[in-house]
């Protein structure tokens, strides 16, 4: 049988029934519960002057409202700080993740990616963040898979299956993956690098994709960095990366290729895509987009929380990495030979 909370009726009962000297056992038998029952109630709400109806139905009343979980969002502060990061492009898991190494001596700074999503859904008030969300539709649903696609074959290419291990089990930085983004009905392309460790991105624009082009932006995009930071990079089988050995001549690292259909063994760079898509979404005419304004998009993308990183920025991660590289050369002066290294951030 579930259990049922005593009523009013009952509790006043119970007061007349226990002004009349009868029994715990006898009033529970009158009011068809169990003895327990009614020595819990007298024990909880009971005082030393006896028992009264109307104070013990105050008393459970006050408990009640008490145990009762207040709604996350009614917390201003919470709901502020929800609002503005979905306007900003977080998602909900990326708040949810984050706001602990924010504010980690607030308890009410804490709430859960599905309650967001439900909020956003549920209170006409934040009805206008959808528009916001990862898939803005009207109604919630599951994601669907999204298609892979096969190029032909690439001469001299090098399958993931001999990459190293190291790369594969992201122990150390320097294992890159790459892509292209295409604008609509081809109009401009972007180039995509993503370190499969830190997930910081490099992003450079072409206007076509021809092979060279790709290939110029690729070297572009990665001159600059360490050469700690530069030990494999992997493609899709796309025509465009038909030049990987002018590459591979012109940077320090090996080339690998992922299996046709397989685009989850570059699953670092293509979820990236995604957040890319948020800012350049697939209607738009690429070649209408500056080098300086896809500089930006990186720089907010580099400063954006990632759960695979304990909700920490990639562009903390490459800072961190940069500053033990150059406490290493402390208190000696840099190896001879080295090129200088660059601000890069």
């Amino acid at each position: 049988m579930s259990y049922h909370h005593l009523t009013p009726t009952e509790r006043g009962q119970v007061q007349a029934l226990f002004n009349e000297g009868k029994s715990q056992a006898h009033i529970a038998r009158v009011l068809g519960r169990s003895p327990s029952a009614i020595c819990r109630e007298l024990h909880r709400n009971g005082t030393q002057k006896g028992y009264d109806a109307a104070q013990a139905q105050a008393r459970y009343e006050k408990r009640r409202e008490a145990c009762r979980p207040a709604a996350k969002l009614d917390y201003m502060p919470l709901w502020n700080l929800v609002f503005d990061k979905c306007t900003d492009g977080w998602t909900p898991e990326t708040i949810h993740g984050r706001i602990p190494l924010d504010y980690p001596d607030d308890p009410k700074m804490r709430i859960s990616h599905e309650t967001i999503y439900q909020a956003i859904y549920r209170d006409p008030r934040m009805h206008c963040l959808i528009e916001s969300l990862p898939q803005a539709r009207r109604k919630r649903r599951k994601r669907g898979q999204g298609k892979t696609r096969r190029g032909p074959a690439i001469a001299n290419r090098t399958g993931i299956e001999e990459r190293p291990p190291e790369a594969e089990a992201r122990s150390r930085f320097g294992d890159w993956e790459g892509d292209t983004v295409v604008g609509a009905k081809q109009y401009g392309y972007i180039a995509t690098l993503v370190e499969r460790k830190s997930l910081f991105l490099v992003a450079r624009k072409c206007l076509t994709k021809e092979a060279r082009e790709v290939a110029g932006a690729v070297i572009e995009g990665l001159a600059d960095l360490p050469a700690s930071w530069l030990k494999t990079l992997t493609f899709d089988n796309g025509t465009e990366f038909a030049r990987h050995e002018t590459i591979a001549q012109a940077l320090p690292l090996d080339i690998y290729f992922a299996r046709p259909y397989a685009s989850w063994q570059r699953g670092t760079n293509e979820n990236t895509n995604g957040l890319l898509r948020r800012y350049l979404p697939k209607g738009i005419d690429l070649r209408e987009v500056t080098q300086e304004q896809l500089d930006h998009i990186v720089t907010e993308l580099n400063n954006r929380p990632r759960k695979k990183l304990g909700y920490r920025t990639p562009n903390e991660i490459f800072l961190e990495q940069r500053q033990l590289a150059l406490n290493a050369l402390r208190p000696g002066a840099q190896a001879a030979g080295s090129p200088p290294r660059p601000a890069l951030c």
